[in-house]
């Protein structure tokens, strides 16, 4: 019998990306709920899968894994074609986009949302000077070249990383006062296309994310959890 993955969530956290990959590929998978409310992402039981204490872990036939982009890249690679195949030609720009994702946008949005963990001084100017970092990350994508994943309707592993991205920096980075998502008419797009997907619209269901979950999103009223 074929392992059943499993994968640990809070709704509208980091596991939504991995959430909308497993549901993009059609995979069979459970979930666990990890209640934040309760600090469980810092339970013995959790560090034992993720020794970080952040959300999400994936457990696999192989075992567990943490870290967004990693599980992103393995399961495009084990399961589907949710990133261009090693021999590709346009694979290495692939890889570039997510790790970029993963390392460039996601942490400075991190520091946004919880400025009290990079500093112990200005918590307010840390979050002003990562709005205007994101701002310029934001101009950088949506002028980017080699990025096809933007402006179609391909399934792909960006577009399930970069889209609940771009809902948390509506909702959770200090909103209309540095965040106007039609700044960037690419990236609006991407979102219109995105949560017109029916796997999109399933797991907007499933977490409590609304009817415009990426392009106009509201507060996160999930049937479980909590999504702070």
């Amino acid at each position: 019998m074929t392992a059943i993955m499993r994968l640990h969530y809070a709704p509208d956290n980091a596991s939504l990306c991995v959430r909308l990959a497993l549901e993009e590929l059609g995979l069979t998978y459970q979930t666990h709920l990890i209640d934040r409310a309760q600090g469980e992402q810092k339970s013995e039981a959790y560090l034992a899968l993720n020794p970080n204490g952040l959300i999400p872990v994936l457990e696999t036939p192989q075992g567990p894994m943490f870290e967004t982009a990693a599980i992103l890249i393995w399961l495009s690679d084990k399961y589907g074609t949710l990133l261009p195949p090693v021999s590709a030609p346009d694979r290495m720009h692939a890889v570039q986009w997510i790790i970029w994702l993963a390392n460039t946008l996601h942490p400075t949005l991190r520091m946004m949302f919880y400025p009290d963990q990079y500093t112990n001084a200005d918590e307010a100017a840390t979050r002003r000077k990562a709005g205007k970092r994101l701002i310029a990350h934001f101009d950088v994508l949506s002028q980017a070249k080699t990025t096809p994943w933007l402006d179609d309707d391909t399934p792909s592993a960006h577009g399930c990383y970069l889209a609940p991205m771009l809902r948390w920096s509506a909702l959770y980075g200090g909103g209309a006062d540095w965040f106007d998502l039609s700044r960037w008419p690419r990236l609006m797009d991407f979102t219109k296309r995105f949560e017109a997907r029916d796997v999109a619209k399933r797991i907007a269901v499933a977490e409590g994310l609304g009817a415009t979950p990426f392009s106009a999103p509201s507060p996160c009223h999930p049937p479980e959890g909590t999504a702070l």
